[in-house]
């Protein structure tokens, strides 16, 4: 069964980091691109980061750019987004996706696979 579980979400002072990390089941998810959408309280769910299938290329939403990190591990088939320098409107649940395509930018704009989410809370 197709499964990707998030884990590492938390409550954070504003200026602190997390590390969310997202283990996928099968090693089919080592040739698709994979990473994160958020869906903060009353708003709808957006992209934030994706990486590609070899790890090599990556792409950020505008509001986490220079603040967050995407990367994977391809022999554990996880995926990790270390996020600095938080800010309380960082705060939302952040789902794990992939994309039955190869490149980080396919993510953006279409997901095959969700993950169940962690809340991430960042106060002020």
């Amino acid at each position: 069964q197709v499964q990707l579980v998030e884990s590492g979400g938390g409550l954070v002072q504003a200026g602190g980091s997390l590390r969310l990390s997202c283990a996928a089941s099968g090693r089919t998810f080592n040739s698709y691109a994979m990473g994160w959408f958020r869906q903060a309280p009353g708003k709808e769910r957006e992209f934030a980061a994706a990486v590609d299938w070899s790890g090599d290329s990556t792409y950020y939403a505008d509001s986490v750019k220079d603040r967050f990190t995407i990367s994977r591990d391809y022999y554990k088939i996880t995926i990790y987004l270390q996020m600095n320098s938080l800010k309380p409107e960082d705060t939302a649940v952040y789902y794990c996706a992939a994309v039955r395509r190869a490149e980080a930018e396919a993510l953006s704009y279409n997901v095959d696979y969700w993950g169940k989410g962690t809340l991430v809370t960042v106060s002020s």
